[in-house]
């Protein structure tokens, strides 16, 4: 299991921007695909976006696309959410996951770091 550290949640009001940061500890950084998922209270875990190994692949959840971008800086083991345009429905828990390029499911998770947008 990857050791993640994310941070950056904070309030901020609707039509704002934030980035969240998550910074992986003693793996190979560039095998692992990096993902963000967020859950608020009462519903379900959301896929956000990943984005593969090199960073020659990214992809989004249909409520997003658009308005987030994942990018990583291998050389800092980091992978970032830079989220734009925010919405009310946009305040939930955020979690930076990981797994290995070849596996299927993200078996790494952060422990969250929370994002309020008010209106």
């Amino acid at each position: 299991q990857v050791h993640l550290v994310e941070s950056g949640g904070r309030l901020v009001q609707v039509g704002g921007s934030l980035r969240l940061s998550c910074v992986a500890f003693g793996v190979t950084f560039s095998s692992y695909t990096m993902g963000w998922f967020r859950q608020a209270p009462g519903k379900e875990r959301e896929y956000v976006g990943s984005i593969f190994g090199n960073g020659a692949s990214t992809t989004y959840g249909d409520s997003v696309k658009g308005r987030f971008t994942i990018s990583r800086d291998n050389a800092k083991n980091t992978v970032y959410l830079q989220m734009n345009r925010l919405k009310p429905e946009d305040t939930a828990v955020y979690y930076c996951a990981a797994r290995p390029d070849s596996y299927s499911v993200f078996d790494s998770w952060g422990q969250g770091t929370q994002v309020t947008v008010s209106s």
